[in-house]
């Protein structure tokens, strides 16, 4: 609409800061509403409309994106949720956000994270707490829960979050969204180090899988001095967005050791999903995924480093990262190097088991969406086991480094969404979007939004 000049720059950025001017405050989804430098940008943009020939604009030119408060914008508070660095103005664009401008996307925030982003809830101390717009007493997930929350309730276009151990595809589970966990090298963490090891890595929410493919092709890209990389695909995500043209071989799965079975809401939407993949054509068969007990132990040791390694003061911290904090200084450099080589060791067997398969349908959470501040009260050590029950699916594909997608797949009896997880061979997100495609076209979610925010507008 914008390029036919039907929609101006300026237009939409009004239309999502007078939602989230009412929305916001009920739903905690943005930490910074960045109302006048996102009008100054659009109006820039509106001028460049009329004077610009379409296809000399940017691919994604005027569109509104929520940033994670992870990510420095330029004139803006990055807080890390941590509400004691509210006043750290952000001197520059981080890269990811010079990106995210290179696409010619217009950004309206900075969307509220978990402190840290260590956690798969948003409701760090000090903050209001980012809620579901599906239900506000429920969480939408986190790390990347205020990103979700946004786009869910339509208060951005599309939004940029990460995930380094299902911080994409947990929101994207609780709010009803595409949430995708690119493959290990596609987005350059330039120019800083990657501390976690490929771990963590940036990307998109979306509302579609073209949305996800279209944000992806922004962000995606080696950059000189990267330590590991991937070739871009050629027309792009977007561009080559398109189903399976032959029948793939996918492996569901419906319990994961050493948690069990999942959730039989869970498991119903991975059936489902099974049995649409199989009326489309694919070969689907049950396997049973390997016992991932091996994994806990090394992924939260490298993860707590983080903590102890930042220039964070403990006092700051909130009970679980401050008790994770503590645990890593008393862990020894070759206790993490060891930590390092198991992980690694474990990925091969992770890429190893899934190479006879074009993709795995999982579950991206082990049950269903947790109410907020429902293991506030427990102990730290009790809350990292319910988180890490919780998140099981999603660890192990950080680990790998394979794409993991997670798509809207029906709601639980409460009224909140479920979805589902797709995994595909390393490398693969483009036979994954388009596998993701097909089967949003045979079971159209994007129609679906939160009564909440339909009432409210």
């Amino acid at each position: 609409l914008m390029r036919h000049r039907q929609v101006a720059p300026l237009e939409l950025v009004n239309h999502y800061l007078e939602r989230s001017e009412r929305l916001n405050p009920s739903l905690g989804a943005y930490v910074t509403v960045m109302a006048e430098a996102a009008r100054t940008e659009a109006q820039r943009k509106t001028d460049a409309l009329m004077v610009t020939d379409p296809g000399d604009l940017p691919p994604l030119f005027g569109v509104t994106v929520s940033v994670k408060d992870l990510n420095p914008v330029a004139g803006a508070p990055c807080a890390y949720g941590i509400r004691a660095a509210c006043d750290r103005i952000a001197p520059a664009d981080g890269y990811i956000v010079t990106k995210l401008r290179q696409a010619g996307l217009i950004i309206l925030g900075k969307t509220a994270t978990s402190q840290v982003g260590s956690l798969p809830y948003t409701e760090p101390p000090g903050f209001p707490p980012a809620r579901n717009p599906w239900n506000l007493d429920y969480t939408p997930g986190g790390s990347s829960g205020g990103g979700a929350a946004a786009l869910a309730a339509g208060l951005c276009a599309i939004a940029q979050g990460s995930d380094g151990g299902g911080s994409l595809r947990g929101p994207a589970f609780c709010c009803g969204l595409v949430g995708l966990k690119a493959a290990r090298g596609r987005i350059s963490f330039a120019p800083l180090g990657e501390r976690l090891h490929g771990l963590a890595v940036n990307g998109p929410l979306g509302r579609t899988v073209a949305d996800t493919a279209a944000l992806l092709d922004a962000l995606s890209g080696y950059e000189i001095g990267d330590p590991y990389w991937l070739p871009d695909p050629q027309p792009g995500f977007l561009g080559g967005l398109a189903p399976p043209t032959t029948s793939l071989r996918l492996g569901y799965v419906t319990r994961l050791d050493p948690v069990g079975e999942v959730d039989p809401v869970c498991g119903q939407a991975i059936l489902a999903t099974a049995r649409r993949a199989e009326a489309l054509g694919h070969r689907v068969e049950p396997v049973n995924f390997p016992d991932m007990a091996a994994l806990v132990e090394p992924f939260v040791l490298v993860w707590q480093s983080v903590l102890a390694e930042s220039t964070i003061p403990w006092f700051v911290l909130e009970k679980l990262n401050r008790w994770l904090y503590w645990r890593a200084w008393r862990v020894s450099n070759g206790s993490y190097l060891r930590a390092l080589s198991q992980l690694q060791q474990i990925a091969r067997q992770i890429v190893q088991f899934c190479h006879p398969y074009d993709a795995l349908i999982l579950p991206v959470f082990m049950h269903p969406t947790i109410r907020i501040g429902q293991w506030k009260r427990l102990p730290s050590p009790q809350i990292l086991e319910q988180v890490i029950n919780w998140v099981a699916p999603c660890p192990p594909f950080n680990t790998s480094g394979q794409p993991a997608l997670a798509i809207p797949a029906g709601f639980a009896p409460s009224g909140l969404p479920v979805g589902v997880q797709l995994v595909g061979r390393p490398a693969a997100e483009a036979q994954l979007l388009g596998l993701a495609h097909q089967l949003e076209q045979a079971h159209p979610w994007q129609s679906h939004r939160p009564p909440w925010a339909s009432q409210t507008a």
